[in-house]
């Protein structure tokens, strides 16, 4: 609703507010061209797009919490650039200043309670691995992967990204220094250990027969996992990437404490899928190993890397973690 202010100082300016604020103001010959009362469009819709850009407030998809209650989500809001048109078209028309709240159409989240609610009827994938909770600095990057990527919803026809999904993993997200792969040989890196959460989720999706778009083994063998049952990625790197095939959604559950990380995933109880029989690790923590080597100090590779046929790997990864 376009408002007139009678006795502002400057008689035509238009302010544009979103929920009480200002978000931006505009004299009403900014846009207006010569010949009256046309506008410039490549010049208002500059305006509008900036506009458009602080206004959009993007919707929040209902959650999973750890305890197992659904976190109801929220709507968003996007710019009505149609109803603003008009409103800016009876403040070319008008005299005086104006004041608008800026109109906004909703947006509905895509993950709503309800959906989440009937995607837990059915676990079609499930694995689950070890590791050495004395290491803090893994556990705690192990611990932020896995929060990460729990309550994931990927849709049909949706490809699930790990690096997409999960971020760039820096110190300020909360990611400690571990144990990484670097060309063959151990160093440490920010983010060491996550490649157990990949390799963990691979397993779990592997067995729900989803379709692997995207998958890349260690050039070393690891222990969390058995030889080939390994899922490296890296920021900038190797990713990894599998399609929801089916017509249903399926839903990501990831949980890491007391030693392990478990990842199960979840459909409605009228999907149809096929299985695939996954080799299950031991239940024993797997040793940690230190490279001892001079040539592993001086960050030299000794091995050649080892990835799946049919994977288009760059010929220079930055490590694995």
């Amino acid at each position: 609703m376009l408002l007139n202010n009678d006795g502002e100082q400057d008689d035509s300016l238009l302010t544009i507010t979103q929920e009480g604020k200002t978000v931006s103001t505009v004299n009403r010959e900014a846009y207006a061209l010569p010949v009256f009362p046309l506008l410039d469009m490549a010049k208002y819709n500059r305006w509008v797009n900036e506009l458009e850009r602080k206004t959009y407030r993007p919707a929040m998809n209902a959650r999973i919490q750890h305890n197992g209650q659904i976190r109801a989500g929220q709507n968003g809001s996007k710019l009505d650039r149609r109803e603003l048109l008009k409103a800016y078209y009876a403040y070319l028309y008008s005299q005086g200043a104006a004041s608008l709240e800026v109109p906004t159409y909703p947006v509905y989240p895509k993950v709503d309670t309800e959906l989440l609610a009937s995607l837990r009827s059915r676990q079609i994938g499930y694995y689950v691995t070890y590791f050495n909770s004395s290491n803090k600095a893994r556990t705690t990057n192990i611990a932020l992967a896995a929060e990460a990527i729990d309550g994931t919803v990927v849709f049909p026809g949706e490809t699930f990204s790990f690096n997409q999904v999960v971020g760039i993993r820096t110190p300020g997200k909360g990611y400690k220094k571990a144990a990484v792969i670097v060309r063959g040989e151990l160093s440490e890196g920010v983010g060491g250990g996550i490649c157990q959460v990949s390799s963990t989720l691979f397993n779990a999706v592997d067995r729900a027969g989803l379709s692997i778009v995207q998958r890349y083994s260690h050039s070393r063998n690891v222990a969390y996992v058995p030889p080939g049952r390994d899922a490296t990625v890296s920021w900038g790197g190797p990713d990894f990437a599998f399609d929801n095939m089916y017509n249903q959604p399926v839903l990501i559950r990831a949980f890491a404490g007391s030693g392990s990380i478990s990842v199960s995933i979840f459909s409605s109880d009228v999907i149809e899928y096929t299985p695939r029989r996954v080799p299950s690790m031991s239940n024993q923590v797997p040793e940690e190993i230190h490279d001892p080597t001079p040539e592993a100090a001086h960050g030299k590779s000794g091995k050649e890397g080892n990835y799946p046929s049919g994977s288009s790997l760059p010929p220079k990864i930055p490590q694995e973690e």
